[in-house]
């Protein structure tokens, strides 16, 4: 989130804190109180249960944030295994004292406070490849003997969140290790047969998927087929986006949000309430103001001057536009249902 902290580790602390990159800021709490209002209408016009929390949870993310910011990246890359780790420590423990939620077991309450490892591995994974690709000298990226450790580093937290079952956040955190990988310098032939690998275990992959997820991928190609089961979210989905129209209804007027036909409005659909109560204009705005944020972030990636900066920031922004992305394809029914939150607005 900063643009200069990355070239000069020597300025004051001060130094630091002015020097973020106050506009991107800006970016991101605009759509921060966008994500108020939406979840203010989805509650029918109050703030409780869900805006009220929304925002409390942005003031503290926002002054983590500015912490995170000035804090010497030789630190983050001094302690990245460590955090990695740390992460990974938490996923095991989710195994054996995770809470269960909606038949998934996935979080692990720490008195009143309830984590959600595989969030926080998302980041961590990041950082462990980034130190380790740093780490190593130039040539030996192009030896696969080379990449056996971070794929190591993938394959650990992907195979734990999979038992969980949760196959939209293993999926996150192997589409944004890929892109550390290729921002490491792999070879593109890499990525090539670990593609046609990929789609060669289709098959077999397909019979180790639960029954659910089975069918959100079969109701991907055909809604129809159970409009009142597994092809209900989508289905409504399409309805709200298409009455929308140009200009929406106007907030608080959403007839397939406020008459409960969407389910999961103030989560997962939430993009469907924007476009239903704004229109093609209100969700055209939250996407420019998306791209507005991926064009700032990769573009203080670029000016980032050592390797291991450059690919941590690689991997964060690729997490964050794989949110949004997915999200917004799953609700439009270019993309299988997955749990995929909608960043900063969800």
């Amino acid at each position: 989130m900063v643009a200069n902290i990355f070239s000069s580790n020597d300025m004051s602390l001060g130094q630091k804190f002015f020097q973020i990159n106050w506009f991107l800021v800006l970016l991101i709490t605009l759509m921060a109180s966008i994500g108020f209002v939406m979840l203010y209408s989805a509650a029918n016009g109050s703030l409780s249960p869900w805006a009220d929390k929304q925002m409390i949870r942005f003031a503290v993310g926002f002054v983590m944030m500015c912490i995170i910011a000035v804090v010497d990246i030789r630190l983050w890359l001094r302690y990245a295994y460590i955090l990695y780790f740390l992460a990974l420590l938490m996923l095991v423990s989710v195994e054996f004292f995770g809470t269960v939620g909606q038949g998934a077991q996935r979080w692990l309450v720490l008195g009143s406070l309830k984590l959600q490892p595989s969030e926080i591995m998302k980041i961590g994974v990041v950082l462990a490849l980034a130190k380790y690709f740093h780490c190593l000298k130039e040539d030996d990226v192009e030896r696969i003997t080379r990449l056996f450790i971070p794929l190591l580093l993938v394959a650990m937290p992907v195979v734990l969140v999979l038992k969980q079952p949760d196959l939209g956040t293993a999926g996150l955190i192997l589409l944004s290790s890929l892109a550390v990988f290729f921002a490491a310098g792999v070879p593109i032939k890499y990525f090539v047969l670990v593609g046609l690998g990929g789609l060669a275990a289709i098959p077999v992959g397909w019979q180790f998927l639960r029954e659910y997820q089975q069918k959100r991928v079969l109701t991907f190609f055909d809604p129809e087929q159970d409009p009142l089961g597994s092809g209900y979210h989508i289905i409504q989905s399409k309805i709200a986006l298409g009455s929308g129209g140009l200009f929406g209804k106007g907030l608080l007027n959403g007839s397939q949000s406020h008459l409960n036909f969407l389910p999961e409005k103030q989560t997962d659909f939430i993009f469907t309430m924007l476009g239903e109560e704004f229109g093609l204009f209100g969700a055209l705005i939250i996407l420019g103001l998306y791209m507005l944020v991926m064009i700032y972030g990769y573009g203080i990636g670029l000016r980032v001057r050592n390797h291991f900066g450059r690919m941590l920031v690689t991997g964060v922004m690729t997490t964050f536009f794989l949110y949004f992305f997915i999200n917004m394809a799953m609700v439009m029914g270019l993309f299988p249902v997955v749990g995929v939150p909608l960043p900063l607005i969800s």
